[in-house]
């Protein structure tokens, strides 16, 4: 590997379905607890709980003519023509997903080709030298993909790599699981190029798997209702465990990359976290804080956009920074020689964290 060479950022792009979904949409929805209990009481009570845990307000879905192989084409498109790239000189293509492209009212999971192969076709890339293949990892894909092009920039295998992450969660969503309300769709890409002797690029990263008992954290299972007989299978978890793992772990995995990159805790200009769940992400930054002796963590390092997007999954860190750095999010910017540290959980369990020098 070699450290002359780093993996700089510069194109980004996102799609953002336009169909909003707020929660009253589910005031007529009949949930059930997972043992297949119905839940009694008012789902006006029922919503109210869950965005106070959460913060989500509303959330995007796709269009039904659009699969997650659309989205990620869309958000590609857009961070090609923002770093003015020809689409023809990209090494790899890397696609963090979870369930491929899924049509409307169907469970069924399409990857055959991959959605990598589908988007490099849509982008019209004749040479045959770049790659393209899927990466599913959790909602820590497209931070993955990212890390897996920055091996790739730096062994000098690649000179410039295309990372996409893109989702329609919706259509794999119980809606009699009120967990179903905290999924949403979209996509974000972000175009990485090797350079020699610059200060910028990605400074250090490190994932960790978690297996021994939280494996099936998040799963595919049944429908909470027991009427409803079906063969098709839902996105599942078990929300208090994740939360309890996410906060002993995550902070953790964080300092450690913060530790290898040489930054500290005042360095950090940033955290692009994961949007899964509001006071989750909070409680994460308030750890991550304490690890360094600091009480009150400082919440505008920590932008966020899961009250109006919802959670999509390997999209939600990508769409964030494209929306910064197009200045398309209020009150946060990120500047020439900002320490931004981004980090994600999610289903394996995975665990993954970045620095990024700007």
């Amino acid at each position: 590997m070699s450290t002359n060479i780093k993996s700089v950022i510069i194109g980004t792009g996102s799609f953002v379905p336009s169909n909003i979904i707020p929660n009253k949409d589910f005031s007529e929805h009949r949930f059930y607890e997972k043992s297949g209990e119905p839940i009694l009481r008012e789902n006006s009570e029922v919503i109210q709980k869950f965005q106070d845990i959460t913060e989500i307000e509303e959330r995007r879905y796709a269009d039904k003519e659009h699969m997650a192989s659309d989205l990620g084409y869309f958000a590609a498109s857009n961070a090609i023509e923002s770093s003015g790239t020809d689409p023809e000189t990209l090494d790899y293509i890397i696609v963090a997903h979870n369930f491929g492209d899924i049509a409307p009212g169907s469970t069924r999971v399409d990857v055959l080709p991959t959605l990598a192969s589908r988007i490099k076709h849509r982008l019209g890339i004749k040479n045959p030298d770049c790659v393209a293949y899927d990466l599913p990892f959790g909602c820590p894909g497209w931070l993955q993909g990212m890390i897996q092009a920055d091996y790739y920039i730096r062994s000098g295998d690649a000179k410039r790599v295309l990372v996409i992450g893109t989702e329609t969660l919706s259509r794999v969503t119980d809606p009699h699981d009120r967990d179903s309300m905290i999924y949403a769709d979209g996509a974000g890409a972000t175009i990485l190029e090797g350079r020699e002797g610059v200060n910028e690029g990605i400074l250090a990263h490190k994932t960790q798997t978690h297996t021994s008992d939280e494996a099936y954290y998040l799963y595919s299972g049944k429908s909470s209702n027991p009427d409803l007989i079906s063969d098709d299978q839902f996105i599942k978890m078990d929300g208090r465990k994740i939360y309890e793992y996410a906060l002993k772990n995550v902070p953790l995995v964080i300092q450690q990359t913060m530790e290898k990159s040489g930054t500290g805790i005042d360095d950090v200009k940033k955290v692009l976290v994961h949007q899964a769940n509001g006071k989750m992400d909070e409680a994460i930054l308030k750890r991550l804080f304490k690890l360094y002796g600091i009480r009150e963590a400082p919440m505008d390092v920590m932008p966020m956009t899961i009250s109006k997007f919802g959670n999509s999954s390997v999209a939600t860190v990508p769409t964030l920074l494209d929306m910064i750095l197009k200045n398309k999010l209020e009150g946060h910017q990120i500047k020439k020689g900002d320490r931004v540290v981004f980090a994600s959980v999610g289903s394996g369990m995975n665990i993954n964290a970045m620095v990024y020098n700007f």
